[in-house]
């Protein structure tokens, strides 16, 4: 599942939405696009965050050693970065797209966010891969 969430992340912010805004015939078209690829992907990653807090919910093992404690906050950071990229951010862009705002800041700070989401499923996914196999 980290698996899935990094891979996705991946491909889309660094594969298919430069390649959008490379071969599509503007950056109108290209941007429209893009945000609604971006929110598939904030689902995506909502979906994938949710799955992996279950599977390591420290409730149902509260001897996790300190690596599995890690993976559980990169996970829940990384979650509440899609969170606020879908609910808080993707509406202020379509606001300021509207009325002339500040889409330059709220884009980079988009990016900033993405950018972090991704580190956060990257290193999740590092942690979550050196972890002892678990047996029943």
């Amino acid at each position: 599942m980290a698996a899935l969430w990094w891979g996705s992340l991946t491909g889309l912010g660094f594969v298919v939405v430069p390649m959008l805004f490379t071969h599509m015939p503007g950056p109108a078209a290209a941007g429209a696009m893009a945000a609604r690829l971006f929110t598939a992907q904030a689902w995506l990653s909502i979906a994938c965050a949710m799955l992996l807090l279950l599977i390591f919910n420290p409730k149902q093992a509260p001897g996790q050693d300190l690596r599995a404690q890690a993976a559980i906050k990169l996970i829940v950071a990384g979650f509440l970065l899609a969170v606020g990229v879908e609910f808080g951010l993707s509406p202020r862009i379509v606001s300021a797209r509207a009325d002339g705002g500040n889409l330059k800041l709220l884009h980079g700070l988009g990016s900033a966010m993405y950018f972090g989401q991704w580190v956060c499923s990257a290193w999740a996914l590092w942690v979550l891969s050196r972890l002892p196999e678990q047996r029943s």
